[in-house]
């Protein structure tokens, strides 16, 4: 038993011989669809103008949140920068109210305040530091 497919257009729904499955290109993926012959020209027109207006475009990208920078510098075990700043102000160094410190003047608060040294987890000093001087700087808050 034969069978008969009639094939119908998708965009008016119009039944015809000269409906067929129609493959194009859009933004590098590719589409079908039912189309007569006349909508099919119809079709290749849209697409030529589309690309003409494409060639004539630029892309608009999506704003991205910004990254910070990474922090390089030197961390402070139990102070602050706000600490720094006030130390760094009453030596009669300048520094800004607000965003980032120099590291030297970060070192220099560092040297004054030997606690403040972040020590690394894979760092030793060649010399040892005395447990009970450890213990009891920890042991005193000084901030």
């Amino acid at each position: 038993m034969a069978q008969k497919v009639i094939l119908v257009d998708d965009l008016d729904l119009s039944e015809g011989d000269d409906v067929a499955r129609r493959e194009f290109p859009l933004l590098n993926r590719t589409f079908a669809i039912d189309l007569s012959d006349a909508n099919h020209q119809r079709l290749n027109d849209a697409l030529a103008f589309l690309d003409r207006v494409m060639e004539n475009s630029r892309e608009v990208k999506q704003a991205s949140r910004s990254k910070k920078a990474a922090d390089t510098s030197p961390r402070l075990r139990g102070y602050t920068l706000t600490d720094v700043r006030e130390w760094a102000r009453e030596q009669g160094v300048e520094v800004p109210a607000r965003g980032k410190v120099s590291d030297e003047v970060v070192e220099r608060f560092i040297a004054a305040h030997p606690d403040a040294a972040a020590t690394d987890a894979g760092a030793t000093d060649a010399g040892a530091t005395d447990p009970e001087t450890e213990s009891a700087a920890e042991a005193t808050p000084d901030a």
